[in-house]
């Protein structure tokens, strides 16, 4: 699991695991990008290995893609999940993992994606549009941010009224908690098929 902040996505995750819904995986490692990350202590509060990599520390992106690649190959990751990581893989790096690496938007792709829209940024375009609908979308990672294959959609509705906080909320837990975990098994169960 890659993360970058609190980690609620983490959390869904690690309890649908506990709670025997991903038969197939297993939360072998959670590695931040930030070093004050409150994932990092969900990790650490589950018996689950915490590790921190910066850009800075490994002197930049493609210091940072090797030292996070030579973790991963270090522990048998099969599995890679963004679950709030904020910092774009470059192609070279998701190249090596092809249909191995998660990400859920917090919107309908392709609506409200790319570069640029993450966290609330997100919501707060889809109510600025206008939409009756949003929602979150697990999809393969590849070198285009939010570009790869579709795996999962939930659509969520927006309310009259509606703030960015209350509709990144609705959609955490109409869609994102429940969507990220299925995901993970699907491919898990995928992976240990091969």
């Amino acid at each position: 699991m890659l993360v970058s902040g609190g980690g609620t996505n983490l959390q869904a995750i690690i309890d649908a695991w506990k709670a025997g819904l991903i038969p197939h995986g297993e939360v072998a490692v959670v590695i931040s990008n930030k070093k004050d990350a409150y994932a990092l202590e969900r990790a650490r509060s589950n018996g689950i290995e915490a590790l921190t990599l910066t850009r800075k520390k490994c002197g930049g992106q493609e210091g940072f893609e090797n030292a996070l690649a030579a973790a991963l190959e270090e522990r048998h990751i099969d599995l890679i999940v963004l679950a709030g990581f904020l910092s774009i893989l470059s192609g070279a790096f998701t190249s090596r993992y092809p249909r191995r690496i998660l990400n859920i938007h917090p919107a309908l792709i392709p609506s409200f994606c790319g570069e640029g829209f993450y966290g609330l940024k997100v919501h707060e375009a889809a109510l600025e549009k206008g939409v009756k609908v949003t929602g979150a979308t697990v999809h393969f990672v590849n070198e285009i941010p939010d570009g790869g294959e579709i795996l999962l959609q939930k659509a969520v509705r927006v309310y009259e009224g509606d703030t960015p906080e209350k509709l990144q909320k609705r959609v955490m837990r109409q869609a994102e908690w429940k969507l990220l975990p299925r995901a993970v098994e699907m491919v898990s169960k995928q992976i240990a098929e091969e």
